[in-house]
């Protein structure tokens, strides 16, 4: 049977060996509010199928990362015996325009090890000025009759994709699919091994590919694909992807976060990406939750990466010509993003600067930005006149030339820095170099700064 944590963590202690991990336990809870005020409440407390499968020398989470961050906190000893940082779903629609004006529910989840004795978890978000502020606590008995051992329906077998050791020694990436028919098993592993070697191929998860485990799960949809509303496209998708998240066509996300964890908690996981059956152009990634990608599209292969770098290292985006669903211009304070800054002279990625750089430094902005907003008007009216994907995908493809042209034969192209433009922000926001996977679509590497915030995730979970 699975042990405790505390009794796991005084066998660390002591240096014994242990025979089983703890069991996991998860809270879903939904968080309601508007961009004025917010509430919570508890849904269920579930024991998942699988045992921990985290590292359980390294429960706490100092990396400074999401919007949110929670504490497992033992009652008679006030000790924290578990904390991360995350992001989530209504974090990012508060600061749409219709949260103003409406209301909004979100299904969300904190999962840690089962403790042995009663747990006060205390949530904490983000203020003004970027400090976690305590917004909600309660109290948990882990042997409460309410908290509920029962399997879920299972999903279908779960394919071990690439498995270098044990889930408590190892990063544990989980890829899921929706919108692929029993038929289509087949295609969904091609896709995921497909995503996987190119996520590998790039730094720094290539030279760290033997820290992570990838597990792969399908559970069957009735049809292929999965919902476009905006085109009056719509499926019952087993994990319930959409585009047009938040009212932006190419934003895809699933709402029912109940059924997602119910089909992970069959895998071992602390991160993991869905690939949606289909070939329009379009994705998401929210930290600490999922990252998701249209797996057809010409540029799923760059949209995989991008959106997973969000999810695992709350990397920002570079980016700030495209169009954006939630509102901008707001005061300039430091992001809690390890990749832009609102201070030039003295960045994050300070160590890594090249030396004699000038700061803040300068590029070929102007030019790049007039290019950029005439792609993205002739982007607009592709789709308002809902013309076939690949000519989407060809005027991509004549920006990634421009911009790889463009970005790599600049002043300091290649050089660490501070060029201002990034987090969706023309001004005021710095990013380390000229281009970057999460600035561009054209084929470069993460930027210095990325590349420094990934391994430090990928520290916090591998052995």
């Amino acid at each position: 049977m699975p042990r405790p944590l505390g009794i796991i963590f005084a066998a660390l202690a002591a240096g014994a060996a242990l025979a089983a991990p703890p069991a996991t336990l998860r809270v879903d809870y939904y968080h309601t509010g508007t961009a004025q005020a917010e509430s919570f409440a508890v849904d269920r407390v579930v024991v998942e199928p699988l045992p921990w499968p985290g590292n359980l020398a390294k429960s706490i989470d100092d990396t400074n990362r999401g919007k949110f961050y929670f504490e497992v906190v033992d009652r008679a000893t006030n000790r924290v015996l578990y904390s991360r940082g995350f992001s989530s779903i209504f974090g990012e629609w508060e600061d749409t325009p219709e949260a103003k004006t409406s209301s909004f529910t979100s299904s969300e989840s904190l999962r840690f090890p089962m403790p042995e004795r009663p747990v006060q978890i205390n949530l904490k978000k983000r203020d003004g000025q970027n400090a976690f502020k305590e917004i909600w606590t309660f109290t948990l008995d882990p042997k409460a009759d309410t908290v509920d051992p029962s399997l879920p329906p299972g999903p279908g077998g779960v394919i071990a994709l690439e498995k270098n050791g044990d889930p408590y020694e190892k990063v544990d990436f989980l890829i899921l699919g929706d919108g692929y028919t029993a038929a289509e098993r087949g295609k969904f592993e091609k896709d995921a091994r497909r995503m996987m070697e190119l996520l590998f191929s790039k730094s720094p998860y290539k030279e760290h590919r033997k820290d992570f485990n990838v597990w792969g799960i399908c559970p069957p949809a009735r049809e292929s694909g999965i919902s476009r509303p905006s085109t009056g496209i719509h499926r019952r998708s087993p994990l319930g992807c959409t585009y047009d998240a938040f009212g932006s066509e190419r934003y895809v996300l699933t709402f029912d976060n109940r059924t997602l964890r119910d089909v992970a908690g069959y895998a071992p996981y602390e991160f993991m990406e869905i690939l949606v059956n289909g070939q329009t152009y379009g994705g998401g990634g929210i930290f600490g939750l999922y990252g998701t990608v249209a797996s057809d599209n010409a540029f799923g292969p760059y949209i995989f990466v991008h959106e997973f770098g969000h999810h695992f290292a709350d990397l920002a985006d570079e980016y700030y010509t495209s169009d954006v669903y939630y509102e901008t211009g707001k005061a300039r304070i430091e992001p809690w993003m390890p990749n832009v800054t609102a201070d030039p002279k003295h960045p994050k990625w300070q160590a890594l600067l090249t030396p004699g750089i000038p700061l803040p430094t300068p590029w070929k902005k102007a030019e790049f930005e007039k290019d950029s907003h005439a792609y993205q008007k002739e982007r607009r009216q592709i789709r308002a006149e809902n013309r076939p994907e690949s000519e989407m995908e060809a005027l991509m493809k004549r920006e990634e030339a421009k911009e790889t042209v463009h970005l790599g034969q600049d002043t300091w192209s290649g050089k660490v820095g501070a060029f201002e433009g990034a987090n969706y922000e023309a001004t005021g926001y710095y990013r380390s170099q000229t281009d970057c996977i999460m600035f561009t679509r054209d084929q470069v590497p993460f930027c210095a700064a990325c590349q420094g915030a990934i391994e430090q995730i990928i520290r916090l979970y591998a052995k």
